[in-house]
C-alpha cells in the first residue's frame, strides 16, 4: 500500500517564509549597526520577536544566515534589469549614465546588506571568499559594462580589463562608500561626480 503523502500547509509555508526574512532583515540590520562578531543568535531573535531555537530553525547558524543575507542581496538589487537596459543603449555616454545610476540604486537600496557584509570580512571565519561571492555577479556586471563600452567608441588609451578595473574603482562599492559614508556626500552629488569622472576620462 503506498504511504501518505505528508500534507504541507500553503499558510505555513508563507508564515515560515515571513518569518525567515523578518530574521534575515533583523541579522542584516544589527550586523551593520554593531559588527557580525558582536551579534548573536539571541540578539537576532531578541530583534526579531521570535525565541533563539526559531532562527536556528528557520535561517541556520550565524555564518548561515550572513550567507543568506549576501545571496538574498544579489537577487534584490536588480542588476539583470539594469544590465539589459545598459547593454541596449548606443552611446558611451549613455552607458556610463545607466552604470552611475544602477550602481547607485544598488549600493543605496542594499546600503544594510553592504555594511553587514564590510564589518564582517575582519572577524568572519573565510572573510575573503565572503568578499568574493558577494561581488562576484557586481564585478561580472562592470565587465560587460566595460565590454560594450569597447564595442562603441575606440577607448585607445585602455584594454578593456584596464576600463573594467576604472570602472569597478568608481562605481563599485568602495568608491560609493568613500563619497557617501566617509565624507558625507548625497547620493545625488556622488551620482554626478562618478558619471563626470568617468566621461572625462574614459571618452
Amino acid at each position: 500500500m503506498p504511504s501518505k503523502r505528508a500534507y504541507v500547509s500553503p499558510l505555513r509555508e508563507q508564515a515560515a517564509a515571513q518569518t525567515r526574512a523578518l530574521i534575515l532583515q533583523r541579522a542584516a540590520e544589527l550586523f551593520a549597526e554593531r559588527g557580525y562578531g558582536r551579534v548573536t543568535v539571541a540578539d537576532i531573535a531578541s530583534a526579531a520577536g521570535v525565541a533563539p531555537k526559531t532562527v536556528f530553525a528557520s535561517a541556520g547558524s550565524k555564518s548561515d544566515i550572513l550567507d543568506r543575507i549576501v545571496d538574498q542581496a544579489v537577487v534584490a538589487s536588480g542588476y539583470e534589469r539594469s544590465m539589459q537596459h545598459l547593454l541596449a543603449l548606443q552611446t558611451p555616454d549613455g552607458v556610463i549614465k545607466a552604470l552611475a545610476h544602477g550602481t547607485r540604486r544598488g549600493n543605496e537600496g542594499q546600503f544594510t546588506v553592504h555594511e553587514a557584509i564590510r564589518k564582517a570580512l575582519p572577524v568572519h571565519e573565510n572573510g575573503e571568499a565572503l568578499w568574493e561571492r558577494s561581488t562576484a555577479v557586481y564585478r561580472e556586471a562592470i565587465h560587460a559594462a566595460a565590454s560594450h563600452l569597447h564595442t562603441l567608441t575606440p577607448l585607445s588609451s585602455y584594454a578593456i580589463e584596464e576600463t573594467a578595473d576604472l570602472l569597478w574603482f568608481w562605481f563599485g562599492p568602495t568608491g560609493w562608500r568613500t563619497l557617501v559614508v566617509e565624507n558625507n556626500w548625497s547620493w545625488d552629488k556622488a551620482e554626478d561626480f562618478l558619471h563626470r569622472t568617468a566621461v572625462a576620462t574614459l571618452l
